[in-house]
């Protein structure tokens, strides 16, 4: 049996490993240049409770479920997970109302370990809250992560039980024979399967309608971020939420598991015909920056050392599209708005044990759930740090001055598939520091291009189809 996955976001990421698990030949199918390109890379990184959710929704089902496994799956690939907590911040007694309607819906979603805390007692724990806060709800199973690193860590555990990864592939069509998915039509080729799943982001209202299925349509919704520098990184402890309106869940102010301080995101709805409009804009930002001092007023706008923009698929009903539909074969990981990353491993796992019921699918004899990260030479103490270099000299040549990112670990990760700056980028944490590559990308461009036997001119930040050289200055 073939199984074909389209989209290497978290969603079909996560998907696809927990289908390696199986007697199936898993294929996982991606446009861009690498895993986790999408949704998932402009992503707030937040593993939610669940007391945002509409109780009876797929969205209040499987982020609850998420929840509960995401230490596990963190821990078996070796992905960053913090557990912060949560407080969602009343100004006002009007707002306070609206914290015992939180509270209410959580404890029907089974959100474990709901209460309802005192300004005084927010203000103990979280010192920079606005003065004004009048209580909070707490939310103590709220975590952060790293979106992208949980999808490349999956993918390089799927292949490991046997994935066939198909990058830079985009699927063309879906050929449908009697009610049944039979052919997915690549960019490349044309590959027989008895099942596709549907995981392919903002895209897949259009994957869907190659199945004959046209009546879901995506919105594109676009959330504007401010990143600050980690010396910003004492700021906050826990993730803090306003309280939300009919139509999102607010501009927040959370820590990052590399150290640093998050804004935002905004929610703007666009046409769908931009799902590519990921630019920031003056409007946006302001409003971040306006949102965020709201909470917590000594947020510091000089401290900010980026400001991007994600897109997120806005299904109708605000709820997931997830399960089989009248094609047979042909399943749905749709609409995976937030909370997505969080509902991520249980749509996957849920999905998983469907599709092998559907197909007659044998669980494999064994199957490998671990993968090891590569090592973070910043994380490491000293003397771990010098085995390290005893091994590979290479460790001990600090490439990114800001993450402390060594050569080491940027060749480890072209050896796993890194095939640009990106690539790197997501892979290491070089770039993502104060000076966003300024001092570093020239060098991590030599190393590529060593590694790869290329040039620097032929490699790009996502491919290289756009350059960020065009030839040497000098001899």
């Amino acid at each position: 049996m073939r199984v074909a996955v389209i989209g290497a976001g978290v969603v079909g990421a996560l998907l696809a490993r927990e289908l390696c698990r199986y007697e199936a030949e898993v294929l996982l199918f991606e446009r861009e240049a690498d895993v986790g390109w999408g949704v998932t890379k402009a992503n707030s990184g937040i593993v939610h409770a669940g007391f945002h959710d509409r109780p009876g929704t797929a969205c209040a089902r499987f982020c609850v479920s998420g929840n509960a496994l995401f230490p596990e799956v963190c821990r078996e690939l070796d992905v960053p997970f913090r557990p912060t907590g949560a407080y969602v911040v009343a100004l006002s007694f009007r707002e306070r109302a609206v914290l015992d309607e939180l509270r209410a819906q959580g404890e029907e979603n089974r959100v474990p370990g709901l209460a309802i805390v005192a300004g005084d007692e927010v203000l103990s724990r979280e010192p920079n809250v606005n003065p004004e806060v009048a209580a909070a709800l707490w939310a103590p199973t709220v975590g952060i992560t790293e979106p992208w690193a949980l999808a490349i860590a999956a993918v390089e555990n799927a292949c490991a039980n046997g994935l066939e990864l198909h990058l830079a592939e985009e699927i063309v069509g879906i050929e449908v024979a009697r009610g049944r998915v039979r052919t997915a039509v690549t960019s490349r080729g044309r590959y027989p399967v008895d099942a596709v799943v549907n995981a392919a982001g903002l895209f897949a209202d259009q994957v869907a309608a190659m199945a004959g299925l046209a009546e879901l349509r995506l919105v594109p919704r676009r959330g504007e971020y401010v990143l600050l520098d980690k010396a910003a990184g004492g700021l906050v402890r826990s993730v803090l939420f306003p309280v939300p309106s009919p139509r999102s869940k607010g501009i927040l102010v959370l820590p990052t598991v590399d150290g640093g301080v998050l804004l935002g995101p905004t929610a703007e709805d666009l046409p769908s015909a931009a799902k590519g409009a990921m630019e920031t804009t003056a409007g946006g930002i302001a409003a971040v920056l306006a949102g965020a001092r709201r909470l917590v007023p000594r947020v510091d706008p000089a401290l900010a050392i980026k400001a991007f923009a994600g897109l997120r698929p806005e299904p109708p009903g605000s709820d997931f599209v997830v399960g089989e539909t009248p094609v047979r074969g042909f399943y749905q990981a749709a609409g995976m708005r937030s909370p997505g990353l969080t509902a991520a491993p249980a749509v996957a796992r849920w999905l998983a044990v469907e599709i092998a019921a559907d197909l007659a699918l044998p669980p494999k004899g064994s199957v490998n759930p671990i993968r090891r990260g590569i090592p973070r030479t910043a994380d490491l103490a000293p003397e771990e740090w010098e085995a390290l270099i005893a091994r590979d000299p290479r460790y001990g040549r600090v490439v990114c001055q800001c993450n402390h990112v060594t050569e080491g670990e940027i060749v480890e990760a072209i050896r796993r598939g890194a095939r640009t700056l990106d690539g790197i980028k997501f892979r290491t944490r070089a770039g993502f520091g104060r000076c966003q590559g300024a001092f570093c990308t020239d060098r991590i461009l030599q190393v590529l291009a060593r590694e790869l036997g290329t040039r620097p001119e032929e490699i790009g930040a996502r491919g290289p189809s756009a350059p960020l050289v065009v030839g040497r200055v000098r001899p």
